[in-house]
């Protein structure tokens, strides 16, 4: 353990996609990097992706409100849920971003207090949670 630290578990921060461009959209896309406005092609991928998020703002944010959808990254530890179970309470998971489950949750716990799971983005949990809860899963 450098400086007497443990060492971070390793997450990624984004999640990778594959798009498919015809030739002439990505030869202008090829060249706005060649002339300096961009970095790479991922960079201007992100780019217009959070223009076009950033346009839709008011869409998005309704709808989220609509739907009680939580924004951003949202943890789900094994005191929390054995607090729920122990109350007799069942979780239903909404999520728009990152939802991480805890390595440390069994697939008992997991599979007692969470009735549902629907996330618009990625779900982090271990392979027994996930096969565990796979039919709750949208």
């Amino acid at each position: 353990m450098p400086n007497g630290k443990p060492p971070r578990e390793t997450q990624p921060e984004s999640e990778k996609i594959t798009i498919n461009l015809g030739f002439v959209d990505l030869g202008r896309v090829d060249l706005l990097v060649q002339e300096g406005f961009y970095a790479n092609r991922s960079d201007f991928i992100r780019s217009a992706i959070r223009r076009q998020l950033d346009a839709q703002d008011e869409t998005v944010r309704a709808s989220l409100q609509r739907q009680t959808l939580e924004l951003g990254l949202r943890d789900y530890g094994r005191a929390d849920l054995e607090a729920l179970r122990d109350a007799g309470k069942v979780l239903h998971v909404k999520v728009v971003g990152l939802a991480r489950i805890a390595p440390d949750v069994s697939a008992e716990l997991a599979r007692a207090t969470i009735g549902s799971i629907t996330v618009l983005g990625a779900l982090q949990a271990t392979p027994e949670v996930k096969r565990a809860l796979a039919g709750r899963i949208r």
